[in-house]
């Protein structure tokens, strides 16, 4: 590698630089890479800031969702948002079991046909996941704008729910209980030491049991650092057209232009 390396400000280890090239590191990505050193240790500003991002995620990961919250309940008067559970009974189980959050608790495949309509072009579903803190975050901005875009664009669009203790592979039960052509899912990521309030959209053409990843498509890092919600809801848009065009999800469909 070419260019002038510059020794990080305070360090006193060899190897330690904050300039690579012309480019501050640490400028360009959250990554804790050349983060220097104090001594033998990180310094001051280091270690407190990877604390406070440590309490960050804990935080989001057992934070929860109440459709009657500040942020929630306005969404449920405006797209009439309501609940439905994953087959894990508490959020101990959502952790211990993933199993269970993939598929719906027993009798609410019936409720969903009694609240939704069925077979339409696509169904945007809220899930917790493992950030609650994300779907706080991104989707009072990215669930109406999915579903005002999918009506412009002359689809038929279902009735959206949240879905409590809910994984990815939950798709697959909502496939075969709806029939909808394309399902969106927005669910909170993993929160991470970089970020905690980080979403994502996950999509499936006719998801049905059995299906798994290769079969889905993903716009993800929705968050303020990230894809911005109201970008986000243009790719997810972009994609589910592709889906709907192809009459295929997954790693035979590319999303385009969109990354």
């Amino acid at each position: 590698m070419s260019g002038e390396l510059e020794p990080a400000e305070g360090s006193d280890v060899p190897g330690a630089f904050e300039v690579l090239d012309g480019v501050e590191v640490p400028g360009v990505t959250p990554a804790r890479v050349l983060l220097g050193r104090a001594g033998t240790s990180y310094r001051t500003s280091t270690h407190l800031r990877l604390r406070a991002d440590h309490a960050a995620a804990r935080d989001a990961l057992h934070e929860r969702i109440a459709l009657d919250d500040e942020v929630m309940a306005p969404l449920v008067e405006r797209v009439g948002l309501f609940e439905v559970r994953s087959g894990a009974s508490s959020p101990a189980e959502h952790l211990a079991r993933p199993d269970l959050g993939r598929r719906l608790a027993d009798g609410e495949a019936e409720h969903l046909r009694a609240e939704c309509p069925t077979g339409v072009d696509v169904q945007v579903v809220v899930g917790d996941g493992l950030s609650a803190r994300a779907v706080h975050a991104q989707v009072p901005v990215l669930l109406p704008g999915l579903l005002d875009g999918a009506a412009a664009r002359g689809w038929s669009v279902g009735r959206p729910f949240f879905v409590r203790h809910c994984r990815v592979g939950l798709l697959n039960d909502i496939g075969a209980a709806l029939d909808p052509e394309v399902v969106v899912l927005l669910v909170g990521e993993r929160p991470g030491l970089a970020i905690a309030e980080s979403l994502s959209a996950y999509l499936a053409f006719r998801p049905r049991p059995g299906h798994t990843d290769a079969d889905r498509n993903l716009v993800s890092n929705i968050h303020a650092d990230g894809v911005a919600p109201d970008e986000a809801a243009r790719r997810v848009l972009d994609l589910a057209a592709e889906l709907l065009l192809r009459q295929r999800s997954g790693y035979q469909v590319k999303e385009l232009g969109g990354a």
